[in-house]
């Protein structure tokens, strides 16, 4: 799990560089936003955002 400030721009650039898409960026019940891809060893990554509150 990795975090960063704004995963909407961030999943554009992984998509962009090539990266295997496994879930868009979605808004979680749990109050943050995340996505997934799948790296070249075939492990899940994920990448959240978490909303301010």
């Amino acid at each position: 799990m990795l975090a960063t400030s704004d995963v909407d721009a961030m999943f554009d650039r992984v998509q962009a560089a090539g990266g295997e898409v496994l879930q868009e960026p979605t808004d979680q019940e749990w109050g943050a936003r995340d996505c997934a891809f799948r790296d070249p060893a075939g492990c899940t990554i994920r990448i959240q955002q978490v909303k301010a509150r």
